[in-house]
């Protein structure tokens, strides 16, 4: 859902996003999830959203996915369209936030191919599932 500024930020102060954060001057955030118990909430997020939910949900599984290689990161920005000024903000922010989200992660995957990284990622999620029941 979009929004204006001004909404954005009076929700935040409401306490009404999961997580939020500020990224090239647009707020990006989840609102705050309603599941039913035996659901999943799997979110797609920045590594300082990252933060807020496993500060708020300790128990949490934080999976961490790494391009191959920078150059492939770049390649991939560039294929999708973004922007020269982007590419190169995308991944100054990726250099300083690898480290952190390797630190916080549960998992770390390298995703060099998709259909690979997606079963591996099911697979962990399944194990968690299995070893928290």
């Amino acid at each position: 859902m979009f929004t204006d500024r001004d909404a954005f930020e009076k929700r935040i102060a409401a306490g009404g996003f999961l997580e939020w954060t500020e990224f090239l001057g647009n707020y990006y955030g989840t609102p705050m999830p309603d599941p039913p118990d035996d659901m999943d909430v799997v979110l797609e997020i920045e590594v300082d959203g990252a933060q807020q939910v496993k500060a708020s949900h300790p128990e949490a599984l934080l999976l961490f996915v790494l391009p191959p290689t920078r150059d492939e990161q770049q390649r991939r920005l560039r294929g999708r369209g973004d922007p020269e000024d982007k590419v190169r903000q995308r991944l100054q922010k990726a250099e300083a936030e690898e480290p952190v989200g390797k630190a916080i992660a549960d998992h770390v995957f390298v995703n060099d191919s998709l259909e690979q990284t997606v079963d591996e990622m099911l697979s962990v999620l399944e194990a968690e599932r299995t070893a928290r029941s």
